[in-house]
């Protein structure tokens, strides 16, 4: 065989591995076109939404808060507005135990979200520990609050006037430092004698922890001012 007739065999192979059938693709579209449509007409089963007694295989749950003395009265003065999303909006069953001083809740069968109870439960747990129902309400709208609470002593062992003192410089006077720290992070902060509660997104809660942290530690509070400027025009620029 020639050196010719090995080049046209070769291009005559390479055309021929290389011709693709119009019939056998339009057989292909049609065939997946088919297919779809079968599938559009299936109809995807629907299922109701269980209740939180049927997530919970029939049983009845209950959550139980305790009431300490400082917060009786304006637990009191608030059980109007407190008590008003628990039963409207959660569907639970409230009531507060003169016996035990303690807010008792309970699903119903009127209760849609399984998740309701332990809602609730945050709600008046925050409220327990001294935030404005405002501001603990949230708990009830948005996914992504938490809560946390350490005590002043957790970050460093301090004693008499040097507690009082790192207790004071997170305050700041008149609570300046302790709005400032609030408004940078987007977070409510309460100081209870020398137990911080925070409220806020995880993200946010980690900011004012790490600059209450060094107010405790003996950081002076301009430079923890400065930092909280830099972290809010942050915030800022990222929403």
């Amino acid at each position: 065989m020639s050196e010719h007739e090995r080049m046209d065999s070769g291009i005559n192979m390479s055309s021929e591995t290389t011709t693709i059938d119009a019939s056998v693709v339009q057989s292909r579209i049609s065939i997946s076109t088919s297919l779809a449509k079968n599938n559009e007409s299936e109809e995807q089963p629907i299922f109701p939404k269980l209740s939180a007694i049927e997530a919970g295989g029939g049983r009845i749950e209950y959550r139980r808060v305790r009431c300490p003395p400082h917060r009786y009265t304006p637990l009191r003065e608030n059980w109007e507005q407190i008590l008003t999303p628990l039963v409207e909006y959660l569907k639970l069953q409230v009531r507060f135990n003169t016996k035990t001083r303690s807010v008792d809740m309970k699903t119903s069968t009127h209760t849609i979200d399984s998740g309701a109870l332990q809602k609730a439960a945050d709600f008046v747990s925050a409220f327990m520990m001294g935030f404005e129902v405002q501001d603990a309400v949230a708990l009830l709208r948005l996914d992504d609050l938490y809560l946390e609470s350490f005590q002043v002593t957790d970050v460093k062992l301090l004693r008499g006037d040097h507690l009082s003192r790192a207790i004071g410089r997170i305050a700041g006077q008149d609570g300046k430092t302790r709005f400032a720290i609030e408004n940078a992070t987007r977070t409510r902060v309460i100081i209870a004698d020398s137990k911080i509660h925070l409220l806020g997104s995880y993200a946010n809660i980690r900011v004012a922890r790490n600059a209450i942290c060094d107010l405790i530690l003996g950081s002076p509070p301009g430079k923890v001012y400065n930092n909280m400027r830099n972290v809010a025009k942050r915030m800022n620029e990222r929403y």
